[in-house]
């Protein structure tokens, strides 16, 4: 269980210093908005917060290109985030030209242990939480959950990966980047409002750690949510056109719903293609 925190909770910024992130206020019930800005990049309002979650808003990222309107364009009808989720350090999570185009004052909660790094490249304050712990933000509950996106590959700071449970007068799950593993029984026990499933990737394959369209409806039955919405699919291609006809640009989604609906017949899945926008009633 990720259980809440009866009044403040602290965290230690990178010089060892004992900091909140904010008072816990009683929240105030408003309606929850996704908007889905493509990737894992999400704008989340809940109770009047602006949550900005891993934010890729370039056009371009190494060797891929973003299929739809600029993110930056989307981004630009939407109000500026108050507190920014980044998930883990892989770099179709973490784009640094996004992150130095956004108000220097924006609070981003990061993995435990990559605050020393993130502060070389950008200036926003940084709060580091791992698994399992939580911090409150203007009467939100923001707790830090396991994800199972580890490589033997990689080196130790790109296997620092967690997802958050944002808990307010809703409750919604933003996984960054996963597959299954056992405790998302306890995440589900939260209750959760909203899900926000990962249903593929980038590329035309998936490696280990990433959710497909079946286990993420697998994934259903041990989350429970009233309402799922796949993503982390059809926002960007490598480049050149030729990759627009590749079935993975066009099916993950539609997929996910349908196999949810034999699966987890109690959640409600709504697919939102890049730029469209969910509210919860």
């Amino acid at each position: 269980m990720y259980p809440l925190v009866p009044f403040f909770v602290y965290n230690r910024d990178v010089a060892g210093r004992a900091c909140s992130l904010g008072a816990r206020l009683p929240p105030v019930p408003m309606p929850t908005t996704v908007h889905y800005l493509g990737h894992a990049t999400l704008m989340l309002q809940v109770d009047g917060v602006n949550i900005l979650t891993d934010p890729v808003l370039g056009d371009r990222v190494l060797h891929l290109r973003r299929r739809h309107i600029s993110g930056q364009a989307w981004m630009s009808g939407l109000p500026q985030p108050d507190l920014i989720l980044l998930s883990h350090l892989h770099t179709d999570h973490l784009h640094i030209p996004t992150l130095r185009r956004l108000p220097r004052n924006i609070p981003i909660i990061v993995p435990r242990g990559t605050a020393p790094w993130l502060r070389r490249v950008i200036h926003q304050p940084l709060w580091e939480l791992s698994p399992g712990e939580q911090s409150v933000f203007s009467g939100l509950t923001i707790v830090a959950t396991l994800a199972a996106h580890l490589s033997n590959l990689a080196p130790a700071l790109l296997n620092l990966v967690q997802g958050y449970i944002i808990q307010g007068s809703t409750t919604i799950y933003f996984p960054g980047d996963t597959d299954i593993f056992p405790q998302m029984r306890d995440i589900g026990d939260v209750g959760l409002d909203v899900a926000l499933m990962p249903v593929w990737g980038w590329g035309p394959t998936l490696g280990p750690g990433h959710l497909n369209p079946m286990r993420a409806a697998q994934a259903l039955e041990m989350l429970r949510p009233r309402v799922a919405i796949p993503i982390h699919w059809a926002a960007f291609r490598p480049v050149g056109r030729v990759w627009e006809r590749m079935a993975y640009l066009h099916e993950p989604g539609p997929e996910f719903q349908r196999l949810a609906a034999r699966v987890a017949p109690e959640t409600e899945v709504h697919v939102l293609p890049p730029g469209a926008s969910f509210t919860l009633v």
